[in-house]
């Protein structure tokens, strides 16, 4: 057990990105907590879209950066994942029903639009929900903060009176990063239309700062009226950087794409009279065809998505790691991630400490990751079940009995959990590209050879000697490299052009059947 002084002195020195991120704070505040007696964090959601990875993706690291922090100082934090509710719809999302319903209220704040799915309150409220749902699932430590209760409750009423009194300054910063037809309508503060319910997007005059009154034309008619309680919100670059102020946000880290923003912003805040946040640019995900996932165009994996073909800590594995590198995200890099994650779960209890903390599983598990070892890899099982085609759990129970001689659920529970995630993805994606081919050449003698060999074999022969044999067989058989002989067993017994170490596959499949797999091959030779 490491103690938490050493602990925190080898945390200081690691090259883990979390902790290099949390040192930032602990430069901010090196004389000890700020007056508001916490750290906070800040996430951002934008609720005009269905919640996807990229949006889980930032609250995941961002309590990793946290928990670094936490490692390191004894000043209290605080998480807050902030929803900006009140935004006006800009567009209709694409992967949503009722669509025109939609389409009617465009420009409306998202919690003033009915559901399009007809199970809450305002297509907010929906999509909040959802993104809620999925941090509980996971366990976030995070307090919920919804942008309209914060304008409606006057919460954010001395901060808006604020604006308005540094309204000009802001303008300052803000119009020499617009084009000239946007300068002439431009606003730090968009009303929320009396007559329309929509918010509008038209210049303001300030009528009295502290009162919190601006005038504006809406629909050919100037109208007075208060910024407070909801009546108005601001632009969003002004928004954030009022957040950041009123607040007081510690750290917030965003996307490559908003870090014109992020500049923006922080000079604002500057000019609010406050500090911005540390923080730092993470690069996007991309889709299959290198595109950026977008909520509204549903283009990227959702949460949902990837949990019905691998676990939690697969995810959050492949979030960790390479931060600042652009990375594919779609059906085909799960198998991998899985894989990665035990393959690293397996390496930290041997590891120093120095090299734990850069461990990604200690990121994932905020500490020590659970004991249980992974007997089989994901790829395995993954080629187990694609040779069976249509199987149960019990049915690749009774397989794994062949390799392990305590092979029970009850022995390896998380193995159990991976059997199922491994016959959904083998059914989904696996399955349908299947095609085994003829073998041909040198291939069908060397086939012959394999199958006389194992034929010689007992029924519990190690997995380390059937690859012997198998090499042996890929050597001496006329192959150009011995990556032609594995290639055309895969193709030929397993119908993929990759594939796992023979010798396990073998194995796990049992010698008997993997001698059918052989005759079956041979026979269309």
């Amino acid at each position: 057990m490491t103690d938490s002084t050493t602990l925190r002195e080898t945390a200081l020195e690691s090259k883990a990105w979390p902790y290099e991120e949390a040192r930032k704070l602990l430069k901010r505040y090196a004389k000890g907590a700020p007056e508001k007696g916490h750290v906070l964090f800040e996430t951002g959601y934008g609720p005009s879209g269905l919640p996807h990875i990229g949006t889980f993706n930032e609250v995941l690291r961002t309590t990793m950066v946290r928990h670094a922090f936490e490692a390191m100082s004894n000043i209290p934090t605080r998480l807050i994942a902030f929803s900006d509710d009140m935004d006006g719809l800009r567009k209709v999302p694409d992967n949503v029903p009722n669509k025109d319903m939609l389409a009617e209220h465009l420009g409306k704040p998202l919690t003033r639009i009915p559901d399009p799915f007809g199970k809450y309150d305002s297509f907010a409220a929906h999509n909040n929900a959802k993104l809620r749902e999925f941090l509980d699932r996971f366990g976030f430590d995070y307090e919920f903060a919804s942008s309209t209760d914060y304008y409606e409750s006057g919460r954010f009423d001395d901060a808006l009176k604020n604006v308005l009194r540094h309204f000009d300054k802001i303008m300052d910063v803000m119009l020499p990063t617009l084009r000239k037809e946007r300068q002439a309508t431009y606003s730090p503060v968009l009303p929320v239309s009396p007559k329309s319910g929509v918010v509008l997007q038209v210049p303001v005059e300030v009528v009295d700062a502290d009162a919190g009154i601006i005038a504006f034309e809406d629909a050919g008619e100037r109208i007075e009226q208060s910024v407070l309680g909801g009546r108005s919100k601001l632009q969003w670059k002004v928004d954030w950087a009022m957040r950041w102020v009123a607040l007081g946000v510690d750290y917030e880290m965003a996307g490559k794409d908003l870090i014109d923003s992020v500049t923006q912003s922080s000079k604002i805040a500057h000019v609010l009279g406050g500090r911005p946040p540390e923080g730092f640019n993470y690069e996007m995900f991309l889709d299959e065809k290198g595109e950026k996932i977008s909520k509204s165009k549903g283009n990227g994996l959702s949460l949902d998505e990837w949990l019905t073909y691998g676990p939690d800590e697969s995810l959050a594995f492949y979030i960790y790691r390479e931060p600042k590198k652009a990375k594919a995200l779609h059906m085909g890099v799960i198998p991998r991630a899985v894989d990665d994650y035990w393959q690293f779960r397996a390496n930290y209890p041997t590891q120093e400490l120095k090299q734990q903390l850069g461990n990604p599983v200690h990121h994932i598990h905020n500490g020590p990751p659970p004991e249980e070892a992974l007997p089989v890899t994901f790829g395995l099982l993954l080629n187990l079940v694609g040779v069976m085609g249509e199987a149960s759990k019990e049915q690749v129970w009774g397989y794994l009995s062949n390799y392990l001689p305590d092979a029970t659920p009850q022995s390896y529970p998380a193995l159990d959990e991976l059997i199922g995630y491994a016959l959904a993805y083998a059914r989904d994606f696996v399955a349908p590209t299947l095609h085994r081919r003829a073998p041909e050449g040198v291939e069908v003698d060397a086939l012959k050879r394999l199958d006389a060999v194992l034929a010689t074999l007992p029924a519990d022969a190690a997995a380390e000697d059937i690859q012997n044999e198998v090499y042996e067989i890929g050597k001496t058989g006329g192959f150009d490299t011995l990556r032609d002989w594995f290639k055309a067993l895969y193709e030929t017994l397993l119908g993929s052009s990759q594939g796992p170490r023979m010798g396990s596959f073998i194995a796990l499949y049992g010698i008997e059947n993997s001698r059918k797999l052989i005759a079956e091959a041979l026979e269309k030779a």
